[in-house]
């Protein structure tokens, strides 16, 4: 079946491939299933083959490596992690209705909550006799050709070292007890858990350690924060935050938006997510976020790299109703109430209270 066809996906660009989960399939299971699971490419989908794949391993190094598919799973300890994926632009078509951005218009269903399996990074990079240090990256080359800019050019990013030295970072050859899909990365991608989804790159072929960020365009120009005043006219590209880890953040899923409900008790759900601290509490607002109420969570306490689900059964009345969905962490950290406060021209990192009208009549 042609990716482009995958019925349990929204599809959000043609070329490159771009679809999101639709969001009452996201909290159908503590884990997504890999056909329900966001694709998210820059460029082409190489389909490399396995038995020849290499990946190399250099530059501050003592021992540089030349690995196949087979040596990383046989000389490497075999390792685990679930954990959440997302993308920085999850959730834009929020920042869509303050002003125009650039980008997908993604929904809340741009991530994903998958078991992952592999081999640490971190034991691959002992194993070539790495330098530690401060200030040191992790450039990660992959075979999918982008363009931008009238530019052609392979994938790239980097990660800082520190990242690339947990040992659940890993280079991951599976998803959810199978294979890595080839829209998914096969036969190896990087998974940074907690980083945005830009770094946890695809058909990796090669990682260099350096005393720099890597040099791609994706790295150097695009995954940039900015200022709300900033435009794509004034942004330099060398003052934006890079995006690494992701915001605390949380959205509906159940009712969907504008849907016509029955009067009577309704179910309420959705996801929370965290990039360092653990959801302690997710709140539902009935009346646009006036008053809340206290949902029960869902927590996957063993896999501190996942996310948070939760559910409330409420009464509704006739009527227009806005639902409103906010989290807090365990430091006590909340979300920003409006996406004006949030909006950025790239529509990167909206994590404003996640709002859905509904009509109950």
């Amino acid at each position: 079946m042609p990716i482009s066809t995958k019925p349990n996906l929204t599809v959000r660009r043609e070329h490159p491939f771009n679809a999101e989960t639709p969001a009452e399939r996201l909290v159908a299971a503590m884990t997504t299933p890999t056909a329900d699971f966001y694709v998210r490419n820059h460029g082409s989908m190489p389909e490399p083959d396995t038995a020849t794949h290499r990946l190399s391993v250099g530059g501050m190094v003592e021992k540089p490596l030349d690995l196949d598919l087979a040596t990383l799973e046989k000389d490497f300890e075999r390792r685990e992690v679930r954990a959440l994926m997302q993308c920085a632009g999850n959730r834009r078509r929020d920042l869509l209705a303050v002003a125009p951005v650039a980008g997908d218009p993604w929904g809340p269903g741009a991530l994903g909550n998958a078991d992952w399996s592999g081999v640490s990074l971190a034991d691959v990079l002992k194993a070539a006799g790495v330098k530690e240090g401060k200030g040191l990256h992790v450039a990660i080359d992959c075979l999918d050709e982008c363009e931008m800019d009238g530019e052609t050019f392979t994938y790239g990013v980097s990660i800082p070292l520190e990242k690339a030295m947990h040992p659940l970072t890993l280079i991951a050859t599976g998803m959810n007890g199978e294979a890595l899909t080839r829209e998914h990365g096969a036969p190896m991608r990087i998974v940074a858990p907690g980083f945005a989804g830009a770094r946890n790159a695809k058909w990796v072929r090669a990682i260099t350690v350096q005393d720099h960020p890597s040099d791609n365009p994706i790295q150097r120009t695009e995954y940039k924060l900015f200022p709300s005043e900033i435009t794509a006219e004034t942004a330099d590209p060398a003052k934006g935050m890079t995006i690494e880890p992701m915001p605390l953040n949380s959205a509906i899923c159940i009712p969907a938006n504008h849907a016509n409900l029955k009067e009577g008790r309704t179910t309420v759900a959705g996801w929370a997510v965290s990039g360092s601290h653990p959801i302690a509490r997710v709140e539902l607002s009935l009346d646009g976020g006036r008053s809340w109420l206290q949902t029960e969570l869902e927590n996957d306490t063993d896999h501190p790299w996942s996310w948070t689900l939760w559910s409330i059964e409420v009464p509704l009345c006739v009527g227009d109703h806005e639902l409103v969905a906010r989290a807090f962490d365990a430091a006590g950290q909340t979300q920003p109430s409006l996406s004006d406060d949030t909006w950025n021209y790239k529509g990167y990192l909206e994590n404003a209270w996640h709002r859905v009208h509904v009509v109950v009549g």
